[in-house]
C-alpha cells in the first residue's frame, strides 16, 4: 500500500541551503543528533545547511606544491558520505516524475559501498525497502552500515574491480522487473550527473573564494560512477581553461590502457567507462598506486606527530586531519598534487578535489595493511610513507585526453559496454556533444518545481 512522501530538498536547496526557511534549517541541524530523523534529508548539502562550504586547505608542508589543494569534505553529509546526495536525487526524481510512493516498489542500489550506504539510508528515511547489490569483498564497515540502515544485501563475487558483475546482477535480477523494483542506477542515470554538476560544482566554485586568485585551475576526482566529475562541467562553465582530471588505480587501469586488475581503493576504478561520464570534458587521466592510498590514509590517521615533528606541518593542522580521509579520499589528494605539479601551478592557483567520506568505514582496511606490513608502522615508516605518497607524488602515468583521439577512445569503450545493457547506440553517441549534457542539466528547472509540489508545504 502506498504511503505519503517524506519531504526533502530541491536541487536548488541542496546547492544553496539558505533558500530553506530559517526555522527548517534550524530543525534540520538539530536533527543531526538522531540520524534516523527524516529532517536530515534537508542536510544533504556541502554547506552544513548554512552558507559555508565544508572544506580543508591542505598544508604545503604535506603537499610539497605551491598551489593550494582545496578538499571538499563529504563527511558531514547524512550517512557520512556525499554519495547520499545522488541517491536522494535519483529517488526524489522518481517520486516527482514517475509518481513513485513508499510501499510501491523495492529500491535497488548497485554500488561498491558509499552509494549503497546512501541508498539504504535514504530509503530508510523515506519509508522504502532497499536492497544494495555490491561485491562480497568490501570493507566490513560498509556492510554493517547498510544493515544499520535496514538495507538488505545482494552480494556478487569479487572486489571493487568486479563491479561489472554487480551491474550484470542489477540488470538481470532487478532492472528487468520494473513492476517490482526501482533501481537507483548510479552508473547510468542522469540524476547523479545533475546533482554533482549543480550542487558539487557550485560548492567547488564557492570553496576557493578568498583562496589564492579565487579561481579553480583544476578539479581532480577518481571516477567510480563518474558522477563527481560532472562538477567539472559547472567549473568549466565559469572557467573554460580549468582542467578536469580523472584518476584511477594503477592496478586497474581500465581507462588508461584497458587494464582489468584488482585493487584496494574502495569506491573507484570500476573497470568501465560509466554511461554518465562526459568523457569529452575530461582533460587529463592519471594513475594512482593503490597501496599509496592506504599508506597515506594511515599517515593522516595515526601520524599527526610525525607530520608535525618531521615534516613541519603545524601540530594543530596535523591533528585536524585525523579521521577525515579514506583511501579514495587520499587517491584524490594525491591526484590533486600530481595535477599541480604537472601543470606547474603557483601559489595563486587552486586545485579542488573531493574527500567523499572519512576514516570511520576503513579500520578493517588498516588492519589488512598491518598484516601486509608485519605490524603497525613505526614512526620511521610513517615518515617514509608521508614523503613518498604526498611529497613524492610522481609525474609519471599521465595521459592528455585532449590529444590523439583519447576522448573518442573512451567514448567507444562506453558504446561497446552500454549497448550490451540495452542502450541504443544513437543515444550514447549523442553524449559526444556537450549539448546533450547541457540539456540534461537544464531539466533541473522543470524537476525542482515538481519536487516542491509533491512534498507540499513545509
Amino acid at each position: 500500500m502506498s504511503r505519503s512522501i517524506i519531504p526533502g530538498p530541491t536541487y536548488a536547496e541542496m546547492r544553496n541551503p539558505m533558500l530553506l526557511p530559517a526555522s527548517l534549517r534550524e530543525r534540520a541541524n538539530a536533527a543531526r543528533a538522531d540520524e534516523r530523523d527524516p529532517l536530515n534529508l534537508f542536510n544533504i548539502n556541502w554547506k552544513n545547511t548554512g552558507d559555508t562550504v565544508e572544506k580543508i586547505v591542505l598544508p604545503k608542508e604535506l603537499t610539497g606544491v605551491q598551489a593550494n589543494i582545496v578538499v571538499l569534505s563529504g563527511r558531514t553529509f547524512p550517512s557520512g558520505s556525499m554519495k547520499v546526495g545522488p541517491a536522494y536525487a535519483t529517488l526524489a526524481e522518481h517520486e516527482a516524475l514517475e509518481h513513485l510512493r513508499p510501499g510501491d516498489r523495492t529500491v535497488i542500489g548497485p554500488s561498491t559501498g558509499n552509494f549503497g550506504i546512501g541508498t539504504a539510508y535514504i530509503s530508510m528515511l523515506k519509508g522504502y525497502k532497499a536492497i544494495v547489490v555490491m561485491p562480497d569483498n568490501m570493507s566490513k564497515e560498509r556492510y554493517e552500515r547498510i544493515r544499520k540502515y535496514q538495507g538488505d544485501l545482494d552480494l556478487t563475487p569479487g572486489t571493487e574491480s568486479d563491479v561489472i558483475l554487480t551491474l550484470e546482477r542489477t540488470h538481470s535480477a532487478y532492472v528487468s522487473k520494473p513492476e517490482k523494483y526501482v533501481t537507483l542506477a548510479q552508473f547510468e542515470l542522469l540524476p547523479n550527473y545533475r546533482f554533482h554538476r549543480h550542487v558539487t560544482g557550485k560548492a567547488a566554485l564557492d570553496a576557493v573564494k578568498g583562496i589564492g586568485n579565487g579561481r579553480v585551475a583544476a578539479f581532480a576526482s577518481a571516477p567510480g560512477s563518474a558522477g563527481t566529475l560532472a562538477a567539472g562541467d559547472a567549473i568549466k562553465a565559469v572557467y573554460p581553461d580549468a582542467k578536469i582530471v580523472a584518476l584511477e588505480p594503477r592496478e586497474c587501469s581500465t581507462l588508461y590502457n584497458g587494464g582489468q586488475g584488482q585493487h584496494r581503493i574502495e569506491g573507484i576504478g570500476d573497470k568501465m567507462v560509466t554511461l554518465i561520464h562526459n568523457v569529452f570534458n575530461s582533460d587529463l587521466l592519471m594513475l594512482i598506486h593503490d597501496e599509496d592510498t592506504v599508506r597515506g590514509m594511515e599517515v593522516l590517521q595515526n601520524g599527526a606527530h610525525v607530520l608535525a615533528d618531521r615534516l613541519g606541518v603545524p601540530a594543530e593542522i596535523a591533528a585536524s586531519l585525523q579521521g577525515r580521509f579514506g583511501p579514495s579520499c587520499v587517491c584524490n589528494v594525491v591526484g590533486a598534487i600530481k595535477t599541480a605539479k604537472h601543470l606547474g601551478l603557483g601559489p595563486e592557483d587552486n586545485v579542488v578535489t573531493i574527500a567523499t567520506d572519512s576514516y570511520d568505514r576503513y579500520p578493517s582496511v588498516s588492519e589488512l595493511l598491518y598484516e601486509r606490513n608485519g605490524g603497525k608502522p613505526t614512526d620511521d615508516q610513517l615518515e617514509m610513507w608521508a614523503k613518498s605518497v604526498f611529497l613524492g607524488a610522481s609525474l609519471g602515468e599521465i595521459v592528455d585526453l585532449t590529444r590523439g583521439g583519447e576522448q573518442a577512445r573512451l567514448h567507444q569503450m562506453k558504446l561497446d559496454l552500454w549497448t550490451r545493457f540495452g542502450y541504443d547506440a544513437s543515444y550514447i553517441n549523442r553524449m559526444a556533444d556537450q549539448d546533450f549534457w547541457d540539456a540534461e542539466y537544464a531539466k533541473i528547472k522543470e524537476i525542482d518545481p515538481l519536487i516542491a509540489q509533491v512534498r507540499g508545504s513545509l
